[in-house]
């Protein structure tokens, strides 16, 4: 098979090097690509959301699956380009998509079918969501409705910060038009967990489990990121729990958007607060997560290509998913100042000589080639990940593989998989 991976980050890399483990697979290109994906697929220097080039290429080198990363393309309808023109594609169609590309319709889908969730209300204006707030009291969360790259959530601890969130969205715009519509909703208290699924618009497929760890700082303080980390699996989710989350959550998701015509194949992401009253939904993503894909994908024994065959197939039913037993945790190093301002262009060493340490695998995110160099391309890096026995060892081989990469800027959190409760 020849295969086309669309995107460059952290998450594309990992599907690369997963893919290329595949015996189906012949030949990986990568559009468009980092400094790491060159190790096993040929980049290919088109834009992750130009949807209509990534067609051309797909039907030029006669493609015979491809598996979109991003977020932004499958909101565009990339899925629903390629099969107009009878290629074969892993990722859910324009409509599907939706429910991460409107937080809106996530909540209100939610309310229609009963799937456990924060109490909200949706603004389309200033006035009344600044009105609503003031009437509340204690934490509230503000969201922007549209795709923000991970960071159009504000956690605010009291109406005043929420009504600065608001403002800053819909008033200054600070999300463009992804904050033209904000969610304001209930502050759930509890541990944040993420679970990931195949779904085959009929079957469920839950993976195992993992923990992001979203804030910039160490004791998850500071402003929230695409991602500073995870590890995989979290103890939290217990077997009944994970029985509990394909219950009530997943598979009445899967249901819920067929019934509205929106028939989800690819795979469903969700974003749960652990409470006291059970697990409840914070956002619904349609797509792999980064950084918890790396971890998830080290562990991950089944070959990726007969998963993903099964999701485009509708038979999920039929096969399974193996996992290693040790844990994996990944370590995201971001450059100085993510997620605001930030540099480009810094030489990066040390990366060869940190996956000589047990189980490490260093996943490029936001790097590119430089004749013999590797450059510093993005906010988020590289994402250093390792296997161990447990969890105490994959955080210790983990961060002996940090020590060992720099580059002139350095930020990452040091205390990745040591959440308390976990």
């Amino acid at each position: 098979m020849q295969i086309l991976v669309v995107g460059g980050g952290g998450r594309e890399h990992a599907l690369i090097w997963k893919i290329a483990q595949s015996p189906l697979v012949k030949k990986i290109f990568c559009a468009p690509g980092n400094a790491g994906t060159t190790e096993q697929a040929e980049n290919i220097s088109i834009p992750a959301d130009d949807i209509n080039a990534l067609l051309e290429f797909a039907l030029k080198n006669k493609i015979d699956l491809t598996v979109v990363g991003p977020e932004q393309a499958l909101v565009l309808g990339i899925v629903d380009l390629f099969e107009s023109k009878g290629l074969r594609i892993f990722g859910p169609s324009k409509v599907a998509a939706e429910l991460e590309g409107s937080k809106a319709f996530s909540k209100n889908l939610m309310r229609k079918y009963g799937l456990p969730t924060a109490d909200y209300e949706v603004f389309d204006a200033l006035e009344p969501a600044l009105a609503y707030v003031d009437k509340k009291s204690g934490p509230q969360v503000v969201k922007a409705d549209g795709l923000a790259a991970g960071k159009g959530v504000i956690l605010c601890d009291s109406p005043e910060e929420a009504r600065e969130a608001i403002k800053n969205m819909m008033q200054d715009k600070s999300f463009g038009a992804a904050g033209e519509r904000i969610v304001v909703e209930e502050y759930l208290v509890g541990e944040e967990i993420s679970v990931l699924a195949f779904a085959d618009g009929k079957n469920v497929l839950a993976l195992d489990s993992a923990q992001d760890h979203k804030a910039a700082y160490d004791g998850d303080r500071g402003p929230n990121t695409g991602g500073m980390g995870a590890y995989s699996p979290a103890p939290l989710l217990t077997p009944a729990l994970k029985d509990q989350v394909l219950r009530e959550i997943l598979q009445p998701a899967v249901d819920a958007m067929a019934k509205e015509d929106r028939t989800f194949r690819g795979i469903l992401y969700a974003g749960l607060m652990l409470t006291e009253k059970g697990p409840k939904t914070l956002e619904f993503n349609v797509r792999w997560g980064d950084p918890e894909t790396q971890p998830l994908l080290t562990r991950l024994k089944t070959d990726l290509i007969e998963l993903m065959n099964a999701s485009i197939d509708g038979t999920l039913d039929k096969i399974t998913a193996e996992w290693k037993k040790e844990t994996a945790v990944c370590v995201v190093m971001a450059a100085k100042g993510y997620p605001e301002a930030y540099e480009k262009g810094k030489i990066i060493s040390g990366i060869d000589s940190a996956e000589q340490g047990d189980g490490v695998k260093v996943f490029h995110a936001g790097t590119k080639p430089d004749g013999g160099k590797v450059l510093t391309n993005g906010g988020r890096v590289l994402g250093v990940t390792a296997l161990g026995a447990d969890r105490d060892s994959a955080i210790k081989n983990a961060y002996k593989a940090v020590d060992k990469i720099s580059w002139d800027g350095i930020h990452y959190r040091k205390d990745i998989g040591q959440r308390p409760s976990s």
